[in-house]
Parts: structure tokens; sequence; C-alpha cells
């Protein structure tokens, strides 16, 4: 028996016996008053005693927002509470689960963030749980994207902050820019509580969030976005097999030379510019897809956040891709940026002494919530056994055939009066599955990244009788469909009918994902069916199948019932999930070395802005005979080494950025891919400490320094007058893990 199993099976014996107790001690506690109550549970804590905590916790839940936790939701915050990853079902109360363990946390002192998918079910959640937490004295705050500094900085002060993983990300990386120490927004946190923590640590563990600031950047020209334009797939340009990259033919390097009256774009003096450009432009052009990647809103492009189907606010591409996206659309073009700090989700989530997570699908993330996070997984059976009816895929040869298979599906669900909750990829899918529905005169309503700001009145309504919904990536909505509506008038027409019925249009790329979908219908033991419409066109079936094909014969329908086509289907799928498995473990094993220089920088910038340490450096190194106050000079000092550490940590990271791109290349020369990045990125981490504060002394020379403090514009030195924010995939085998720019390194094959 695995070491881990046994401890998991030793906690459960504990937690058994403590949620017994608290049920014994249910009479007790409904004889105390608030304030009895409240004595009670310090005692509890400061003696270590689960069981009272629970009792006591379960009455003030009840007392204060209606709400009686049942048993297996204390046994899912007692699991919190020994820093596992719960694997709780859709429905089951996680919200209420997260908040009993935050409480605890909280009163023993520990700054915790309840961590969410994006802004609103924080908002929400923070509200709908204040009552509790105010009754044991915790105070409680919700972090959304249109706050102030400000207003952030007061919310961060809080003993329970609730935000999304993107927003506390930012947050962070934004800090990482002060020259002040009172100009930090957050406080160091101890506790992290994931919700959907499987979407989080692993699905966007490979989407690192970056900070950038404006900044001259390789955004094509308007002469070269409309010859790209005018360029011919597979005859000037081609694309890799697995859409990834996209490179000049030579014919078509030959029509873009003698357009731009240019001897060749790979000479020196055009590589890093015009080749950089007309790359871009390509890539804008064949790999980013209105309506799947970003769609197009009051005049400005606005990218879709893949993990959740929403939009991506203060979001933008880098490396000139922004812009190119914009020429291509036709649209005002934006300035270029510069990356200024950048962290994967993985090592946000390290900076945490306790890290927990709730989630639905905790099983299947094992593999990778074990090595590179060191967390278990406990599973809290649910309140009511789950009576879903889970049907096989229904599997076809073209995706015309499986779309009108599915809309029929659809209206005979309708007709009988289910809800029907139909799961899509992007929002191209939903928008074709909804032409095809009002064509047979099927009304519906449709969530995607253009309406998500509509999202709770969606879902609130998606379970009445007949209803039909849309959604872009259910999984990551993290919101409950009750059966009847939201206020369950029409509960009883819709258990009679059968429950929700969940559609999901293909599968996702691991079985997860599918099981995320799934689980919106049979939610606290309510009827319920899911099943997949499956095309062999599917991108999953196209990439795990590569090179792999099935003989079956269709029926009239186009559907192919025969066996093997269920396990072929699988097989793609587990493909699709080792490759995912194997880019997450090269990811990390690059952002492992940058994270571990991060913080050293981190330390060499919280010594330079809690001490004196620049003003005597600078002094010694080069001293100034200076008539300003000594605050004034100490301030100054921190100016001059801040900005030269930041700038170096910038190019730093271009050049990491730069040997990334290219590294791939050296297992052609039977060289480890990352050894080598190793070698060269600490040879150059060796340098940037030096060259900063070389730099800075020499600005510390010659700079104005008044009573006002220091002139760096005099210098021409100014930091970004506006930043922003951007995700990008992080694919370091691929040669082209989000950078557009690494991309020229395909183009000479």
């Amino acid at each position: 028996m695995p070491i881990w199993f046994r401890k998991l099976t030793g906690s459960r014996r504990k937690s058994t016996a403590d949620i017994s107790h608290a049920t014994e001690l249910r009479d007790w506690t409904a004889t105390l008053d608030a304030t009895e109550l409240r004595d009670s549970f310090d005692t509890a804590l400061r003696g270590n005693d689960n069981g009272t905590l629970f009792a006591i916790l379960r009455e003030a839940s009840a007392r204060t927002i209606g709400l009686t936790p049942f048993d297996c939701q204390l046994r899912g915050a007692y699991e919190l509470l020994n820093g596992k990853v719960i694997q709780m079902a859709t429905g089951e109360g996680k919200t209420l689960v997260g908040a009993l363990a935050a409480i605890i946390y909280a009163r023993r002192g520990q700054k915790t963030h309840c961590i969410t998918v994006n802004s609103y079910l924080a908002g929400r959640d923070a509200h709908w749980m204040r009552p509790l937490f105010a009754f044991f004295d915790v105070t409680v705050g919700a972090i959304h994207e249109h706050m102030t500094s400000d207003e952030r900085r007061k919310t961060y002060t809080n003993d329970v902050v609730f935000g999304s993983i993107n927003e506390i990300g930012f947050d962070l990386l934004r800090d990482h820019l002060i020259t002040r120490r009172q100009d930090q927004v957050q406080t160091s946190p101890d506790v992290a509580i994931v919700d959907e923590a499987d979407s989080v640590m692993v699905d966007e563990a490979l989407v690192p969030l970056v900070l950038a600031g404006n900044a001259p950047g390789h955004a094509p020209t308007g002469r070269i976005s409309e010859i790209v334009r005018q360029l011919t797939k597979d005859e000037d340009y081609a694309i890799d097999d697995d859409q990834r990259n996209v490179f000049l033919t030579d014919k078509g390097a030959h029509i873009v030379e003698r357009r731009l009256g240019i001897a060749s774009l790979y000479d020196p003096e055009n590589i890093g510019t015009t080749l950089v450009q007309v790359n871009v432009a390509l890539h804008a052009k064949e790999l980013l897809i209105r309506d799947v990647h970003y769609i197009v809103r009051d005049g400005k492009v606005a990218l879709v956040d893949n993990s959740k189907g929403r939009i991506a606010d203060l979001q933008r591409w880098p490396d000139g891709l922004q812009s190119a996206v914009e020429a291509k659309e036709g649209l005002d073009v934006t300035d270029g940026g510069r990356v200024l700090d950048t962290i994967t989700i993985q090592a946000l989530l390290g900076r945490y002494t306790t890290l927990c997570g709730m989630t639905g699908t905790a099983t299947a993330a094992a593999e990778q919530l074990r090595p590179f996070y060191g967390l278990d997984v406990a599973i809290i059976e649910p309140n009511v056994p789950c009576i879903r009816d889970d049907e096989p895929d229904r599997i076809f040869t073209t995706d015309d055939g499986r779309r009108r298979a599915l809309v029929e599906h659809i209206q005979h669900l309708q007709q009988v009066g289910r809800p029907v909750l139909v799961g899509t990829h992007n929002v191209a899918e939903s928008e074709g599955i909804e032409h095809a529905l009002h064509a047979i005169g099927v009304d519906c309503v449709v969530l995607n990244a253009k309406n998500d700001q509509k999202e709770a009145r969606i879902i609130a309504d998606a379970g009445l009788p007949g209803r039909v919904t849309v959604s872009t990536q259910m999984a990551g909505r993290g919101t409950d469909i009750k059966l009847g509506g939201s206020d369950e008038k029409h509960r009883d027409d819709v258990v009679r009918a059968g429950g929700l019925a969940v559609v999901g249009y293909g599968r996702h790329r691991s079985v997860r994902l599918d099981d995320q979908l799934r689980g919106r219908a049979g939610r606290q033991g309510d009827p319920g069916s899911s099943v997949f419409f499956v095309s062999l066109e599917d991108d999953v079936v196209a990439i795990g199948g590569a090179g792999e094909s099935i003989t079956a014969a269709p029926d009239n329908n186009g559907q192919i019932t025969q066996k093997k086509a269920y396990s072929f289907i699988d097989h793609c799928q587990r493909v699709t999930e080792g490759q995912m498995l194997q880019i997450h473990a090269n990811t990390w094993k690059y952002n492992k070395l940058i994270n571990d220089q991060r913080v050293i920088i981190d330390e060499r910038r919280r010594n330079i802005l809690d001490t004196d340490q620049a003003l005597n450096e600078l002094q010694r190194r080069t001293y100034r005979e200076l008539t300003v106050p000594y605050d004034t000079q100490v301030q100054a000092a921190r100016d001059v080494e801040l900005f030269h550490l930041d700038e170096h940590w910038a190019r730093h990271l271009e050049y990491l950025d730069d040997i990334r791109e290219s590294i791939h290349l050296r297992a052609l020369a039977r060289e480890n891919p990352v050894d080598e990045f190793h070698r060269m990125s600490i040879a150059a981490f060796k340098r940037l400490a030096s060259a900063a504060v070389d730099d800075a002394s020499e600005t510390w020379r010659q700079a104005k320094i008044d009573n006002s403090g220091v002139d760096l514009g005099e210098r021409g030195l100014r930091r970004p007058s506006s930043t922003w924010t951007y995700m990008v995939n992080d694919n370091p085998l691929s040669g082209n893990h989000g950078s557009v720019v690494g991309s020229v390194i395909n183009m000479f094959r």
C-alpha cells in the first residue's frame, strides 16, 4: 500500500471521529448564545479540539447564512486544514467548505487568500459568506479588476481575501516595480485555498502571467501587413502539423523581398526587424482566429481566456502580435510593449506557506498535483449518491454529421421539457450551434466571451423546463445549475422530465475537463444525464491520433457504433493528456530556475526598499557631496538602483525568452536542452547584478539630485508610463512557446 494512501486513510479515520463528535455536540451548541459560541470556539482552537470547532461552525453557519453544513462538508474543511486538495462533486457546497476552513486559518492568525477562477465568483463568495466571517470577527474582502491601487491595498489588509488567480498574480507583479514601500499593494499571505484547484493549478499552470510596459515592439508596419494579407496559404507560406508555427516558403520569401525592395529577408540587418514583423503578421493572419482566440468589441481586439471562455480583461499579446491582429481586423493599431516581469501560476502558488484546494475532479489531476505541488488528494463522498446517467459517446465521421445529430437530440430533449446545457470549446462553436438550433425552431441562450457579463443571470435560468443553454468552457464557470430555475419553482416538473441534460460538443483535451462538464448534471442526488457528440475531425482526435486511423462503417446518419471507435477516441484523449503532462514537466524545469533567480532579485529589492543599502553602496562607489536632506538622498539612491535593477531584469527575461525559443535545437547536437538553458541562464544572471550596479553608479555620478529627489528623466531614463497584463501559452518544446519573435528560427527550415 502506498505511503500517501495510508496517510489519507489515517486522516479519514481521524476526521470521521471528529465529525461524529461534532454531531454529538449539536444539542449543546444550540443552547449557547453568540458570545458563548465565540468563547467556546476560541477555547477549542487553543486546544486543537476539531470536533468542538466543527460543531460551533455548523451552528454559526445555520444562524448567520441559513446553511447547516452536511457531515461531508465538515470533512472537506478538515482535509483543507490538513493541506489537501479535496474532491467534492458539483453542488456539494464547496464555497461553504472553503469558508469554514478559512475561518479557522484566519483565527489562527494566518493571512488567507481564497482563490477563485474569476472576479465575479470572488465577489459573490465574499458577499455570501461575510455574515459567517463577521460572526467570528474575521474580516473579509474581494479583489476585482476595476479596483484602484488604494482600494486593493485596503482590501488586502483583511484576514481573508477572495480573488481570482490572475488578479492576485498581477498585483504581485506590479508590486515588483514599486520604488517606495508605501506603494506596495499586497501583504505577505500565509494560506491559499484554491477553488476549482485543477483548473487553476493544472490547466493554467502552463499560462505565465506577464506584466508589460509601453515600449517599441515588433509590430508589423502597415505595408508589411498588406503584403502578408495577399500571400496564399500552402504556396507562399505553410503551417506545421500541430498548428503552432507558420513560416514562409522560398516562393513566399521572394515575393515579400521583391515587394519590400530588399535583397534578402535573412540578411543580418533584416532578421531582427523585417523578418520578425513578417512572421508576426503571418501568425496573426493564420494562427489567431476571430471568435476563437479573440473577439472584436467596441472597435477593439479583446482576448478570450481559453480555460474559462471569458474575455481576458486588460490583457494583450506580446511582441507586436496585438498590433498585427488589430491591423488584420482594420482597427486602430496600438503601441507595442516589452515584458517587465513574469511569473507562472505554479511559482505564484509556491509563495504560500500552506496550499490546499477544492474541485470536482481532483483524482484525475493527481499525477500533476503531487509532483508539481506536493499535494495529496482526499475524496469526499457526496451527501447524496449521484444517479446521473452518463451515456456512451456518439461518434460521427464528420463535423457536419455530428452537428445535425446534436441539434436533433437537443430538440427532442427540449420537447420533453428537460433543460439542456450544451458545452462547447470556443465562441465560434457556440454561435454555430446557436444558428443550427434556430434553423429548426429551437430557442437557446448562448454564454460565451461576448456576453460573459450576463453569466449570473444565464446560469440562474439554465435549469428552467425546456431551456437550452449553449456555453463555452463550462468547466471554468464555477457555478451550479438548480433544477427548475434559481428559485427552483419548477423543480418537480424538471425532475419528472429527467433532470438537466448535459450535451458535450466534442471531447476536451483531458477526461478531467469532460467530467467537469458532466458534473453540472446530477447535483445533490438530482436526476440528469450526459452525452458527448464526437467527430473524427475534432482537434483531440487529429492531434491525439496523428498518424493513426480507424476503419469503421458509419450508419445512414454518419454515426459509428463499433466498439473499436470508442477505444480509439479514448486513446486519442489519453495521448493529448500525456502531451499536456510532458509539456507541464518541461515547463516546470525551465521556469524553476527563472523563479529561483526571481527570488534573488526580490531579496535584493527588499534590501534596497527597506534599508539605506542603496545610498551606502552608491556613495562608496561614486561619492557625491550632496546638500539635500538625508531621507531624500536615501530615496534618490533607491530610485536609481531600482531603475537599473528592474531594467536589467527585464533584459534578462528577454534573453531567456530568446534562448528558450531555440534551445530545443540543442538536441540536434546531442546536448540536453534543459541543461544548456540552465548553463546559459546562470552565466547571464551572474552578470546581471554587477552590471545593474555599474549602470546605477554612472547615473548616480551624473544625475541631477535636488530637494525633490533624483531627475532620471533628464538622463533619458523613464519607467513605462503605462502597463498591462497578458497571458501566453508556455511550451518550451515547441520552439514557439508564446513569443512570436522566436518563430523566426522556424522560418529557416
